[in-house]
């Protein structure tokens, strides 16, 4: 089996061949072997692909140089694996008959390679046949998907969304489809579906042709016609979700343009090609499309629920599973909480969530069978077996802020190990939002680091900073190298209160970047763990230049927002009911 990463690939010679070949989705825990292979500034992509190709046995890999990184990877590859075949295509930047004309010698080299590598032989006659059929099916697919956009244009019940940027891996488009959204297109690398004619007369000339006159990637020279794509789309386009590969600019340039100048909702997901970045990318495509589900009127948490009812009083059980608290909280049917828990997350988030429950039911006087709705959130949430129902922590956050402080519009949510900034609209609905990445700086692992090093509990660490007198600058985020800023000041004889205050500061100031990215719109509150650090509090107060709104346990927003969203399922089932 050969392996392939970008759409200019000629494909369909290597399966007139027989030979399978597969797009390249690389998802890895770490780049161990590449780092030892590759200068560690080469893109995570590129290193991904490489810990790919170490970890199964591919025949080859056709490559194109559509950048320095994948030239760099061909290099190692050839001299890694000298027994398997690896073809690097020149592409072309421009699309003209002396473009076409080069890119037809290199597939003909590539053939020739490849024939002599493998022992086969491309029979033409077999190809074009292949190609006729594929266009065929191609025609019969357009005619079904024509008709069926013609019948979702009607109903306006599900979302429409489509993909565009850089290479982007099958979790998301699966997401997608998992949560009942129609793609309606995939613009990435690789994505775009193939439409391809080719003349029996000119046959590897025409189809180098039809290869070089996709819609363009970012790396072609001409590739402002991609924006005329969406002119088709745009009477029925809810949104674009838009991937980019980390530290690739030019993609990013093309995302930075469209935000500016389209009318459509745009969420840019950045992701580094490693597992980890699994759970955020979940987070942000579900919040973006509940985002868009408010925009459209449609119901976040889907079907009609069966409700479960004993006596008169109805109560719903909110649960919000996060990296460091397990937090749940039971409302009333007049929206009043009639407890709350708050547990430490151990190593099975689903124990936390069954201590969580039971120390709630407790609370609250209450058996498992009064709870007429069970609603999770948190990075957890689809690990909670005894949820009935799950909805992003973005979404839940800005639905239990809004219930206690209506005047709130925009929410600083400071976890375990990520950061949040959402603005609501009047409605408490979320009109737009930001995250940290995957790093934990600022966060509240971040904090724990800190306290460590200087000695103290995590809970003396914003008292003490309080009695500040010298103002000392942090200047690193990243949490290994603020540790050996810390270290330096503790062996400078420097105070701990002047670096616990230089501490918050630097989370302050990261703080208030993700802030200004959704919009410093007054009316400020800040929820998770963090909030209950008042070093923190008082140099973002000092910062916004007005207090901040922040709930006797800050901890408990999301599973609050999550009960409510129980309680608007039950009653909105119950009007469909009558």
């Amino acid at each position: 089996m050969l392996g392939y990463v970008c759409k200019y690939t000629p494909m369909e010679l290597f399966e007139a061949m027989d030979t399978e070949i597969t797009r390249l989705e690389p998802s890895v825990t770490d780049f161990n072997h590449a780092d030892t292979l590759m200068h560690a500034n080469i893109c995570s992509y590129t290193k991904a692909v490489l810990e790919d190709v170490m970890g199964h046995d591919y025949e080859g890999v056709i490559l194109t140089t559509c950048c320095d990184s994948i030239r760099r990877l061909y290099d190692t590859l050839k001299s890694q694996f000298p027994d398997k075949f690896f073809f690097l295509l020149d592409i072309p930047r421009k699309f003209n008959d002396f473009a076409v004309a080069l890119y037809e010698r290199q597939l003909k080299q590539m053939l020739t390679e490849y024939e002599a590598f493998s022992g086969k032989t491309l029979d033409l006659k077999r190809f074009v046949s292949m190609m006729q059929n594929k266009a065929a099916l191609k025609k019969q697919e357009n005619t079904r998907m024509s008709a069926s956009a013609a019948s979702e244009k009607g109903n306006g019940q599900k979302l429409n969304i489509g993909i565009m940027g850089a290479r982007c891996n099958n979790e998301i488009r699966q997401l997608l489809v998992d949560r009942g959204a129609n793609l309606l297109f995939d613009l990435t690398c690789t994505g775009l579906a193939r439409d391809f004619s080719i003349t029996e007369d000119q046959i590897l000339h025409s189809y180098a042709a039809a290869l070089l006159n996709q819609i363009p990637c970012m790396r072609m020279l001409k590739a402002a016609n991609r924006e005329h794509f969406l002119d088709g789309f745009t009477d029925r386009l809810d949104g674009i979700i838009y991937h980019t590969v980390k530290f690739c600019d030019s993609y990013s340039y093309e995302y930075a343009d469209f935000r500016q100048r389209l009318d459509l909702p745009i969420l840019l997901v950045e992701t580094d090609s490693t597992r980890q970045c699994a759970g955020q990318v979940r987070t942000r495509v579900e919040a973006f499309m509940e985002e868009l589900k408010v925009k459209k009127g449609l119901s976040l948490t889907g079907e009609k629920q069966m409700i479960k009812r004993k006596g008169d009083t109805v109560y719903t059980l909110g649960i919000d599973s996060g990296s460091t608290s397990t937090n749940a909280v039971i409302l009333d049917e007049n929206r009043q909480i009639k407890a709350f828990s708050v547990v430490r997350t151990g190593a099975k988030s689903s124990q936390s969530a069954d201590a969580a429950l039971a120390d709630v039911l407790k609370k609250a006087g209450l058996n498992r069978e009064d709870i007429s709705l069970i609603v999770s959130t948190g990075y957890g949430r689809v690990s909670i077996p005894f949820a009935d129902k799950n909805v992003t922590e973005i979404s839940c956050h800005g639905k239990g802020a809004h219930l206690l402080f209506p005047d709130v519009h925009t929410i600083l949510d400071i976890g375990g190990q990520d950061s949040k900034a959402i603005r609501l609209n009047d409605n408490g609905e979320v009109a737009d939002f930001v995250m940290n990445d995957k790093c934990a700086a600022g966060t509240g692992r971040f904090l724990e680091m800190m306290a460590r090093s200087l000695e103290i509990s995590i809970d003396e660490l914003g008292p003490v900073s309080l009695q500040s007198k010298e103002n000392i600058e942090i200047s690193s985020m990243c949490s290994v190298f603020a540790e050996s800023e810390v270290i330096s000041l503790i062996a400078q004889n420097k105070e701990i209160a002047d670096i616990a205050h230089g501490i918050h500061k630097a989370i302050a100031g990261k703080a208030m970047s993700l802030l200004k990215r959704v919009g410093l719109n007054p009316g400020y509150m800040m929820t998770g763990g963090v909030a209950k650090n008042p070093g923190v509090v008082a140099v973002l107060e000092e910062q916004l230049g007005e207090k901040l709104h922040i709930y006797e346990e800050p901890e408990i927003v999301g599973a609050l927002g999550a009960a409510l969203y129980g309680l608007c399922l039950l009653y909105t089932s119950d009007a469909a009911d009558e």
